[in-house]
């Protein structure tokens, strides 16, 4: 497949979606979330404005996710979608959470006491991370699959076997719990041009033991993840609210909150005005992948298609001692590594590491910041810094929206 999200059974639960946001009790959530939300985060002129469009993915994020929830009957479905066509209709956003911009995620529920095959196929460029989560109720890591370990076939297929049994000499094997709830399967789309998601389908061996939910059962679930997700967001931003603006200082290293293991989160608030520039000197600590992404208070991100609303290892120059400078500025400094806020003089940054040759960070890991006037942006940058002219600039986002392109398109 051209695009291995674009199924069949991804478009079934995307209608089935818009259909359940027309319910009148899920109609009276959304307005009961919308209120509640907007009084407890008390947001900025520009976060405000963000809202309507974001609170609208994030409910339609919670639908999707909260139909995939019968382990009797699990399907892949991809979540924090861009908003893209579908036939003739108009397919919201599903972002919520801080999302990735390059990670393309999948969930599929599980019962612990069951058995369930995952297959699949690799593209030809392996992804550089890759991971086949398997989570609790409160997102903690019963058990995970590194996807570079996969064993493959020689058409590049794999099956993953599930169930609650130790591997036994079987490759591709995960092995489920009482607790096990769901898997969440990120493939992280380093380089756009080349990188391709992983096609997979689900089978539960043996037939449904339980009922389909009815109508009332998955209205009250959806309002339930309506509330959930505006509350986990509040609480997923106040470590990085709490802390000094223009500052990072909050670091992630877990496998709990839905985290990845062996990854590194660092998080922070920035605001700048009109004349400011925040520049962010990052370390790589060795990583093969990391990410710089901005992110609005209600937990997505931006314009991150046809504008630099987050830059990763690939998109990135380095400068000549290995680190890295980025810039956050509401004006275009010039800069390659310009993270642009997208109009917002404030919001949430979200460093990420991952994928360390060692398994553990290097030592140098980490990120400085200050904040300089946009006069004075180019004196205080490092020697050999690459600059760009508006053409460029120009031509840096065409070839970025160019690369997305294949994730919104329909087989």
């Amino acid at each position: 497949m051209s695009n291995p999200i674009a199924t069949a059974e991804q478009a079934a639960f995307e209608r089935r979606a818009l259909k359940l946001l027309e319910h009148p009790e899920i109609r009276r959530t959304r307005e009961e979330v919308r209120a509640r939300w907007l009084a407890q985060a008390a947001p900025s002129a520009d976060q405000r404005r963000a809202f309507d469009w974001a609170f609208d993915e994030v409910m339609f994020g919670a639908a999707i996710w909260s139909l995939n929830q019968d382990p009797q009957r699990p399907a892949v479905v991809t979540i924090t979608r861009l908003p893209h066509k579908l036939g003739g209709l108009d397919i919201p956003g599903s972002r919520w959470g801080i999302d990735n911009p390059d990670s393309i995620y999948r969930v599929i529920p599980i019962d612990g006491g069951e058995r369930y095959l995952i297959r699949g196929r690799v593209a030809e460029h392996r992804m550089t991370e890759n991971y086949f989560t398997l989570w609790d109720e409160k997102m903690g890591t019963v058990d995970v699959l590194n996807g570079k370990d996969l064993v493959l076939g020689p058409d590049r297929s794999f099956t993953v076997t599930v169930d609650g049994e130790p591997a036994n000499g079987r490759s591709n094997h995960i092995r489920s719990s009482p607790a096990a709830k769901e898997f969440y399967i990120r493939d992280v789309m380093l380089d756009w041009t080349k990188d391709r998601a992983n096609e997979l389908t689900i089978e539960k061996l043996g037939p449904p033991k339980t009922p389909p939910r009815s109508e009332a059962e998955q209205v009250a679930l959806t309002a339930s993840f309506m509330r959930k997700y505006a509350e986990n967001t509040v609480r997923w931003n106040a470590p990085a609210l709490n802390k000094p603006v223009n500052s990072f200082q909050f670091t992630i290293d877990r496998d709990t909150d839905g985290a990845l293991r062996n990854q590194v989160y660092i998080l922070g608030h920035f605001r700048v005005a009109d004349d400011e520039a925040l520049v962010i000197d990052f370390r790589p600590g060795d990583a093969a992948y990391f990410i710089v992404p901005i992110t609005n208070v209600w937990g997505t991100t931006n314009d991150i298609v046809g504008r630099t609303g987050s830059l990763n290892k690939s998109q990135s120059v380095p400068n000549p001692d290995g680190s890295y400078s980025f810039v956050v500025s509401i004006a275009d400094p010039g800069v390659h590594n310009w993270v642009d806020p997208c109009g917002m003089h404030d919001g949430i940054l979200t460093l990420r590491w991952a994928e360390f040759p060692s398994g553990r960070p290097g030592t140098d890991l980490g990120a400085d910041s200050r904040v300089v006037k946009l006069s004075d942006l180019a004196d205080t940058l490092p020697r050999g810094t690459k600059f760009v002219t508006p053409a460029e600039r120009r031509q840096q986002c065409e070839a970025r929206a160019q690369s997305y392109s294949w994730r919104l398109e329909e087989n």
